[in-house]
């Protein structure tokens, strides 16, 4: 069983592998790691105009992607974080055209689950799609998740079954919360 500390040397690396999310488990690597990032839409075969939604830490670490909210939009952000929403939001800026491919938005979620939170703040935000092929249904377990993926991702971290739904998808749009995908939580305008 690999530990915590061997988990953030690995993405600190540059390396792919799953874990338990606070909604299922996912599939994680360095958001900010273009080599990274293109490495999981592999490992995941998914469509490559689809963007992946990003872990994050803290409110703060948005800046990290030119992301500026307004009062509003904090706030909203704030009534709803951290929990099992991911929120997109506008990224305009071209250097992470890698990370929205070209839809100009990126959905975020600030991790309630404590142990990842402590993960990302030594490695940064994490993009974290499902662990299974695109298509497919998300793993509940590390073995299903070895299964779909085997010796393609660099370790296998976490235990038990995580039968959940995916995270509630909303667009922040004029100040309101939009809901694009029904989740793990219901939504708080």
């Amino acid at each position: 069983m690999i530990n915590k500390e061997a988990v953030i040397k690995i993405l600190k690396a540059g390396g792919v592998g799953v874990v338990p999310t606070d909604t299922i488990y996912g599939l994680v690597g360095q958001a900010l790691n273009k080599a990274t990032v293109e490495r999981i839409y592999k490992v995941r075969q998914r469509r490559p105009d689809k963007p992946l939604i990003i872990l994050i830490g803290s409110l703060s670490d948005l800046k990290l992607f030119g992301v500026k909210l307004t009062p509003v939009e904090e706030k909203i952000l704030r009534k709803n974080w951290p929990g099992q929403i991911s929120i997109i939001l506008s990224c305009l800026s071209p250097k992470f055209k890698y990370l929205h491919r070209g839809t100009d938005s990126l959905a975020f979620r600030l991790t309630a689950k404590k142990s990842i939170r402590e993960i990302i703040k030594l490695t940064g935000p994490l993009v974290a799609p499902s662990a299974n092929p695109e298509g497919e249904k998300s793993a509940d377990n590390l073995p299903e998740a070895a299964g779909y993926f085997g010796t393609a991702v660099d370790f296998y971290y976490g235990r038990g079954s995580l039968i959940g739904q995916p995270s509630t998808l909303v667009k922040l749009d004029n100040g309101k919360l939009v809901v694009l995908r029904d989740g793990a939580v219901k939504v708080k305008n």
